[in-house]
């Protein structure tokens, strides 16, 4: 391994631990609680549009991206 290959490997593993990345599924309300704790600890980097699941299904979909402390 090279000392570029190994360096990238490094920075790859130290912006992973970083963050915490998952889907949420759940009802419109449900989700604006959820982002709502999250936004107001500091930890939301990112959250997706919601999205609809489909068929008979109600509830939305988001994909969040939260900061390790």
């Amino acid at each position: 391994m090279t000392t570029r290959e190994r360096a990238y490997a490094k920075a790859s593993n130290q912006r992973a631990n970083q963050y915490t990345e998952m889907w949420i599924v759940g009802t419109p309300e449900d989700l604006a609680v959820m982002i709502h704790a999250a936004s107001a600890t500091g930890r939301l980097v990112f959250v997706s549009a919601p999205h609809q699941m489909g068929g008979d299904d109600t509830r939305h979909r988001r994909y969040l991206r939260l900061r390790n402390h």
